[in-house]
C-alpha cells in the first residue's frame, strides 16, 4: 500500500491516481457516456457526490450585482452603494490585450478545447505527480466561468460560499456537467464575456470595468498592454498579487502574464520584454461605498431612500425579496432631492448649529401639492464615529425608517386643532376667555363615544399677563395655552386626532396618536419630516399628498436595462380650501406680528407656527409658503440637555423659543431654496379683529410662543415632570422610556 507523506498530504502516486480519475471522467463525459454511480470510481464517500446524471442539466445563472447609482433631481450623483462594485460591459467594451491576457493565462487553449481540456488535465497531472504537490490546476476557463456562478449564487452568506469553493470531487464533477452546457448554449466569445464580469481581482472590485476604474481609473476598453497583464494576473490570488499592499509581487505576476501571452503568440518576444520593464502605473481610486460617501450632505436623504426602498411591498412582497433587489443592484434611483434646496439647508444648519454642540437640529422640505421631499439635512453628520459627533440615526423621520422616537412638537400641533375646529364649523372670531391659569374642562368627549375625565389638572400660558378673552386670530398669532384647551374641550379630542390622521401626522414609534386634551399643546411625538409634510397641506389649500423621495428607477440586469415602478404620492382633502384658506391667513399673521417674525421672508409672503416644549427639550418652527413647505426642530436627541443658559452656534441664549433659534434657520433655508422661485401670495380671507378691550401685549419676548404642557419622557429617556403633579395625569402620558413626570405648564 502506499504510503503517506510525513505531513499527512497525499504521496504523488496518489496525486497521480487522483488526476487520472478526473480525467477518466472527463473523457466519459466528452464521449456522452452515462457513468455509473460514481462510487465505483472510488472517487466519494457514500452520499458526498451524487450520480453524474442526476445532476440537474441546467446551470441556474443569477444576475450579476452591480453598483446602484442614486441621483438628485437634476440627476447628479449623490452616492453609489453596492454589495459588488461591478459595472457589466459588453466584449466590445473590453480591451482586446485584456481579452488576450486573461485567456493566455488561465486557460491559453480556450479557443482549441471543449468544456473540459484533456490535454491540460494530463499535463497538470503530470507536473503535480512530479513535484510532489499541486502546482498547476486544470480548470478551463469555462469551468471557471461556472465555479464564479456559485459563488455569485452563494452571496454574502460564508456558509454557502465555502460549499461553493470547496476542494472536492463533487463540486468538480458539478462543474464539468454545466461547463459542458454552457459550452453548448453560450459560445466562447459570450463565455469570456461573462468570465470577465464575474470574476473578483480584488479590492472590493468585481468585473473587468470596477477592475480598470480602481486600478487605473480608465474604462476596460482603454486598457493597455501592461495593464491589462497585471489585471489578468490577479485573479489566480487576489490577496497575493495585490498591486496597491505589494507591487514587487504584482510586478512579478504580470511579467509572468506577458511573457505567457508571447509564448502563445498574443504579442512579440518585443512587445513583452518592453512591457516588463514598465512600471506599475497605478492610478488608484479608492472605493467609494455607501450613504457615508454622499455628496451634498445628503447622507442621511440616501439612507431615507435606501430604508423606503427595503420597506415599501411596491419593491417586492416581502422585505427577503426587496433586499434581494437591493442587493443585485444595477439601479439607477432618480430622487426628489432638490440639490439648491439640499444645499440651502445645510448651509443654513451650519451657519446657526454646530455639530459639537450640545444640542442638534434637523431640518426637512417637501413641495406642497405633490409630497416631493426636496431637501432633508441636520447638523450631526451621517457617519459612525462619535468622537466627531457623528451618527447614522436620521432625525427629520419615523423610527421604522432609520430614525428615532420623534419629538414633542409644542405649539405648532395648534394649527391642526385650530383646522379640525374651523372644519366644522367654528367661526374664524372665536372667542374664549383664555386666563392665565385654568384646569382642563372636564369631561371631555373623545372617539367611540368615550370621554376623558380627570379633574384637578391644572395649565397655564406663558406669561401671566396674558390674560383673555383672546380671539382665534390673536390667540394663534401668541400662542396662547388656555384658548387652545378651551377650544379643544370645546370641540372633542376626536375631530382633532382625525384632522391630524388625514394630515398624515403619526407618531414616529409607530403607535397612535394619544386621546387626550393635552394633544392641543403638542405632547405627541413627531419627526420634521411628518410636520412639513402636514403643514404642505395648508399650504396646497387643503390636499395633503404622501412624501416621496423617488422619482423613477432604471434596473440593469447584465446588458439589458428595465424600469421598475416606484412608489407615487397618494394626494386627498384633508380638509376644504376655505379652512386651509383661514388657517394660512392665521399663520401668516404669525410671521408678521407674532411669535415667529424671526423666521419672516421679507417681501414673500410666508406663514408658520412656532414651538417650544416644557422644559426647553424641543424647539421648533414649521412653515410653507404656496412653493414649499420646511420644519425645523432643534433639540437634545437624547432628550437630557435643557435649552436653557446654553450655547448654540456660538451664540449664547438664557432660554430658547422656536421663534428665536429654529425660526432664523428656517428663514434662512428657504429663502436659499426659493432662490429664483415665483413669490405667489396665498388665498387670504378676511378674519375681523375682536375688540381687545386691552393692551395684552405687555411682558411677552419678541420670538416667545405661549406656554404648552409639559415633557412626559417618552423619547426613550427619563422624562422630567413639568409643572404639575404626576397624580392623575400619569395614568394618561407615560413616556416610551422611562418617563417620571407629566405635562407642566408650559408650551410654546
Amino acid at each position: 500500500m502506499p504510503k503517506k507523506r510525513s505531513g499527512g498530504g497525499l504521496s504523488p502516486t496518489q496525486q497521480a491516481a487522483k488526476f487520472l480519475g478526473v480525467s477518466v471522467l472527463a473523457g466519459a463525459v466528452l464521449a456522452g457516456i452515462a457513468l455509473p454511480a460514481v462510487g465505483a470510481l472510488g472517487l466519494a464517500a457514500k452520499g458526498s457526490v451524487e450520480s453524474f446524471d442526476e445532476l440537474p442539466a441546467n446551470l441556474k445563472t443569477p444576475p450579476l450585482s452591480q453598483r446602484t447609482t442614486i441621483l438628485d433631481s437634476e440627476g447628479g450623483t449623490i452616492a453609489t452603494v453596492y454589495s459588488r462594485d461591478r459595472t457589466v460591459v459588453g466584449l466590445k467594451d473590453i480591451s482586446p490585450y485584456m481579452q488576450k491576457a486573461i485567456v493566455a493565462i488561465e486557460d491559453s487553449r480556450f479557443y482549441q478545447h471543449g468544456a473540459v481540456d484533456l490535454k491540460g488535465v494530463l499535463r497538470a497531472l503530470n507536473k503535480n505527480a512530479r513535484s510532489g504537490g499541486v502546482s498547476e490546476g486544470a480548470s478551463t476557463l469555462t469551468q471557471q466561468y461556472v465555479k464564479n456562478v456559485f459563488v455569485e449564487e452563494a452571496g454574502d452568506d460564508p456558509t454557502k460560499v465555502a460549499q461553493a469553493t470547496q476542494q472536492t470531487i463533487g463540486r468538480k464533477i458539478r462543474e464539468l456537467k454545466f461547463a459542458i452546457q454552457v459550452e453548448e448554449e453560450l459560445g466562447k466569445k459570450k463565455i469570456l464575456e461573462n468570465y470577465l464580469n464575474i470574476t473578483f481581482f480584488g479590492q472590493q472590485a468585481y468585473g473587468v470595468e470596477a477592475a480598470a476604474q480602481r486600478y487605473f481609473s480608465k474604462s476596460a476598453k482603454d486598457l493597455d498592454l501592461q495593464e491589462a497583464a497585471l489585471l489578468a494576473g490577479i485573479v489566480q490570488s487576489p490577496t497575493r498579487y495585490d498591486p496597491v499592499n505589494d507591487e514587487a509581487e504584482a510586478v512579478k505576476r504580470r511579467n509572468v502574464v506577458l511573457a505567457r501571452m508571447a509564448e502563445v503568440g498574443d504579442i512579440s518576444r518585443a512587445e513583452a520584454d518592453k512591457a516588463q520593464k514598465a512600471p506599475l502605473g497605478l492610478k488608484v481610486s479608492r472605493p467609494k461605498n455607501g450613504c457615508i460617501t454622499a455628496t451634498k450632505d445628503a447622507g442621511f436623504f440616501c439612507d431615507y431612500v435606501r430604508a423606503v426602498f427595503l420597506s415599501d411591498p411596491v419593491f417586492g412582497k416581502t422585505k427577503e425579496d426587496r433586499a434581494k433587489v437591493w442587493n443585485q443592484g444595477g439601479l439607477t434611483i432618480r430622487t426628489t432631492l432638490d440639490p439648491l434646496a439640499q444645499e440651502s439647508v445645510q448651509e443654513s444648519i451650519r451657519s446657526h448649529v454646530n455639530k459639537s454642540d450640545d444640542v442638534a437640529t434637523a431640518a426637512t422640505i417637501v413641495e406642497p401639492g405633490t409630497g416631493r421631499i426636496v431637501a432633508m439635512g441636520q447638523s450631526r453628520p451621517y457617519g459612525v464615529d462619535v468622537k466627531q459627533h457623528e451618527t447614522t440615526i436620521n432625525l427629520s423621520v419615523d423610527g421604522n425608517v432609520g430614525g428615532g422616537a420623534g419629538y414633542q412638537p409644542g405649539s405648532t400641533f395648534k394649527p391642526i386643532v385650530a383646522a379640525a375646529a374651523i372644519e366644522g364649523g367654528m367661526p374664524a372670531t372665536k372667542s374664549y376667555s383664555s386666563p392665565y391659569k385654568m384646569d382642563y374642562p372636564t369631561p371631555v368627549a373623545v372617539c367611540d363615544g368615550k370621554t376623558w375625565n380627570e379633574p384637578g389638572v391644572e395649565l397655564t400660558n406663558e406669561n401671566e399677563t396674558e390674560v383673555g378673552p383672546y380671539d382665534m386670530k390673536e390667540a394663534t398669532a401668541k400662542s396662547v395655552n388656555t384658548y387652545y384647551v378651551q377650544m379643544i374641550s370645546d370641540i372633542g379630542v376626536c375631530p382633532v386626532t382625525k384632522m391630524a390622521e388625514k394630515m398624515g401626522v403619526q407618531r414616529a414609534n409607530g403607535k397612535k396618536l394619544e386621546q387626550t386634551p393635552s394633544i392641543a399643546l403638542g405632547v405627541t411625538e413627531v419627526s420634521p419630516l411628518t410636520m412639513a409634510s402636514a403643514y404642505a397641506t395648508f399650504a396646497s389649500r387643503g390636499m395633503y399628498c404622501t412624501p416621496v423621495a423617488i422619482e423613477s428607477i432604471n434596473q440593469r440586469i447584465g446588458n439589458k436595462d428595465k424600469s421598475l415602478e416606484v412608489p407615487k404620492s397618494t394626494c386627498s382633502r384633508a380638509m376644504s380650501e376655505k379652512t386651509a384658506d383661514t388657517i394660512n391667513t392665521l399663520l401668516k399673521g404669525v410671521v408678521e406680528d407674532g411669535t415667529g417674525t424671526q423666521a419672516g421672508l421679507g417681501s414673500r409672503p410666508s406663514a408658520g407656527k412656532t414651538g417650544t416644549t416644557d422644559e426647553r427639550f424641543a424647539a421648533w418652527f414649521v412653515g410653507y409658503t404656496p412653493n414649499l413647505a420646511g420644519a425645523v426642530w432643534v433639540g437634545d436627541p437624547k432628550h437630557e440637555r435643557q435649552m436653557v443658559d446654553i450655547t448654540i452656534g456660538g451664540v449664547p441664549y438664557d432660554k430658547v423659543f422656536g421663534g428665536a433659534v429654529p425660526g432664523p434657520i428656517w428663514r434662512d433655508m428657504m429663502s436659499g431654496a426659493l432662490q429664483d422661485k415665483p413669490a405667489p401670495d396665498f388665498n387670504l380671507v378676511d378674519i375681523p379683529d375682536a375688540d381687545k378691550g386691552k393692551d395684552k401685549d405687555k411682558g411677552r419676548d419678541e420670538g416667545q410662543d405661549g406656554g404648552d404642557s409639559g415633557d412626559d419622557g417618552s423619547n426613550g429617556d427619563t422624562g422630567d415632570g413639568g409643572d404639575l403633579p404626576g397624580g392623575p395625569w400619569g395614568n394618561i402620558f407615560q413616556g416610551q422610556g422611562q418617563g417620571n413626570g407629566g405635562p407642566g405648564g408650559r408650551r410654546n
